[in-house]
């Protein structure tokens, strides 16, 4: 079982993109799901496979902060 965090695209190159997951940045394989800078999105093995909206994100953010301190 893998657990994903969200990351921001924060560059994007031709056929990947640079992701921000809290100051850790990752480059990842983006061909699967249109991207933007800016966008939240869910990396696995490397590639991009979903795009969050901001409140997803968000929210998942929050959860895994409040397991963190448990």
């Amino acid at each position: 079982m893998c657990v994903a965090l969200p990351g921001k695209v924060v560059e994007i190159y031709e056929k990947d993109a640079l992701v921000d997951f809290s100051g850790n940045r990752v480059r990842a394989i983006s061909g699967l799901v249109p991207i933007a800078v800016g966008d939240y999105v869910l990396v696995h093995a490397g590639c991009i496979l979903q795009k969050l909206s901001a409140g997803e994100a968000r929210d998942m953010i929050e959860l895994f902060e409040e397991i963190e301190q448990a």
